[in-house]
């Protein structure tokens, strides 16, 4: 199927749905032609890239976390680029600078700006955590506007764009936390887990032998920014829009009406933006799906990536070993999908 053919104008929902989750299934097979396994960190980026959502994947090194971001690239047929983030990396080797040029028929010198590695369709942020907070920051405004400001002068990025930011878990010493508000612009957390016995088995096989196979194009920036539009026409009830709100709600050990658990092991919850990503998440997922309507089921399905970065453990849940992914399990199991005498109505 030809990449502009992939989702036009004017199709019915039903067939604009079919050709999504067909592109679906042309993008994992071209990135599972260099990623063994993984597939939930695969269908999460999928997720994020529709929903118009940023991406932070947290894993050991070794998983493969930057090797699927440059795959997935390549898959996508937009400009991407890399940036290894380093601690004597500036805001401006991430937005640009200006330099001087002097015009040869004048003599006279003016200012140029050179546009930095932000100026893509895809950002790669590997190890985001090895900068300072001062360069970290550089992305706040691009992530939440999508344009940076250098020098006094407003830029546009181009659309699509998105920045999946890697982080490495483990090794924590030079490193510096992202601030609270820059994880919250963080659609989605991915926590990259080992692959089986099986899948490492073929990637030993399959890393240990000459030649290397070829990712082709299967969708264009246009075929895209159709998708993400489309994300967001997807119908969603009162029913599951109340049932992500409740989620989040309950994070808060402030509310009244939060779990005890909550207010015994949280410092503080999630903000609004949780609920709006739940929301965003399970449309973004049942188009990918081939389903043109949300359900809680996808809002559960998206529960720990959504919530683990924006809820914070107090000092009672780290003396009884107790980590963020443990109180989102516990919140699934304890806050009801919301009931009424009468049928919620679809926006």
């Amino acid at each position: 199927m030809p990449a502009e053919e992939t989702v036009r104008h004017k199709l019915d929902p039903e067939e604009a749905v079919r050709r999504v989750a067909k592109a679906r299934e042309l993008l994992t097979t071209e990135v599972h032609k260099v990623i063994i396994g993984q597939d939930d960190m695969i269908e999460q980026m999928l997720i994020c890239l529709f929903a118009r959502g940023h991406c932070l994947t947290i894993g050991v090194p070794g998983l493969a976390k930057t090797l699927t971001v440059s795959t997935l690239a390549k898959a996508l047929h937009m400009k991407f680029s890399r940036i290894q983030f380093t601690p004597d990396l500036m805001p401006s080797d991430i937005t640009g600078t200006e330099i001087i040029e002097e015009d040869t028929a004048t003599g006279k010198r003016h200012f140029r700006f050179v546009r930095g590695p932000i100026f893509a369709n895809i950002v790669l942020a590997d190890e985001i955590n090895r900068a300072p907070p001062k360069t970290q920051s550089a992305l706040l405004q691009a992530m939440q506007e999508h344009q940076i400001t250098a020098l006094g002068t407003t830029y546009e990025l181009d659309e699509p764009f998105l920045v999946m930011a890697t982080q490495n878990p483990i090794e924590q010493e030079g490193t510096y936390p992202l601030p609270e508000a820059q994880l919250d612009r963080f659609m989605l957390s991915v926590d990259v887990g080992y692959p089986s016995r099986d899948e490492e088995r073929e990637i030993v096989r399959s890393t240990t032998r000459s030649g290397s196979p070829q990712v082709k194009p299967v969708l264009r920036s246009r075929d895209v920014l159709k998708m993400q539009h489309l994300v967001r026409q997807v119908p969603v009830t009162d029913h599951v829009i109340d049932y992500a709100v409740d989620l989040a709600r309950a994070t808060r050990p402030d509310e009244a009406d939060a779990p005890d658990f909550v207010k015994q092991w949280l410092a503080w919850g999630a903000g609004p933006r949780a609920a709006q990503y739940l929301i965003l998440g399970a449309k973004s997922r049942a188009v990918l799906h081939g389903r043109f309507t949300a359900s809680c089921d996808d809002v559960r399905a998206l529960a720990h990536a959504v919530l683990r970065h924006r809820i914070f453990t107090n000092f009672n849940a780290d003396a009884e070993g107790i980590d963020a992914d443990q109180v989102v399990t516990r919140l699934l199991e304890t806050v009801p999908e919301p009931s009424y005498e009468h049928p919620p109505k679809s926006h």
